[in-house]
């Protein structure tokens, strides 16, 4: 079995990179939670009389959701980060070209960085166009291929792995 993080190296930065992200919206929320909150508010109060009507109740519900949806950025950075961390660690080791890993992996961190990225936009989208629903519909452009990359590159890494370790064993 070989082990080459060379191939992989720009799927274990952007993985890193989305570990990053995820700690920093923790560091983030715990020194600015308020201030956050305040700038959703703040952006639902823009289009009260437009989009909400003077529907206080609404503004609230969504700008609620919204910082829901902003601590669901936070868990996606930092469990994607590390889950496409360890599927190129097992890219890695595996005997499948050098191209093929690193666009594998690069798929990986990818998906994971685009995908937690996806929560916080339609976090910060939410509150102006009055909807948590059309804000992760205007942003389907971003979570569907961030999705797609992952689960692709979980399987052909599953596939890969299988391959070597079940199916070549004369080659090991």
């Amino acid at each position: 079995m070989t082990f080459d993080l060379g191939s992989v190296r720009i799927g274990i930065v952007l993985a890193l990179l989305t570990l990053v992200y995820g700690f920093g919206l923790g560091g983030a929320f715990g020194a600015f939670e308020d201030n956050i909150k305040g700038t959703l508010e703040a952006s639902a109060t823009a289009v009260k009389d437009t989009v909400y009507h003077g529907d206080e109740a609404a503004m609230k519900k969504i700008t609620g959701k919204s910082w829901t949806y902003m601590k669901r950025a936070h868990l996606h950075a930092n469990g994607l980060g590390t889950a496409a961390l360890a599927i190129i660690f097992v890219l890695a080791g595996t005997r499948a070209s050098s191209r093929v890993r690193g666009v594998i992996s690069a798929a990986l961190g990818l998906g994971a960085f685009g995908y937690a990225s996806f929560w916080m936009f339609a976090a910060l989208t939410a509150p102006a166009l009055g909807s948590t629903h059309d804000a992760k519909e205007a942003l389907g452009w971003l979570a569907i291929p961030s999705a797609g990359l992952l689960i692709l590159g979980l399987v052909a890494t599953l596939a890969l792995f299988a391959r070597d370790q079940f199916m070549d064993r004369k080659a090991i």
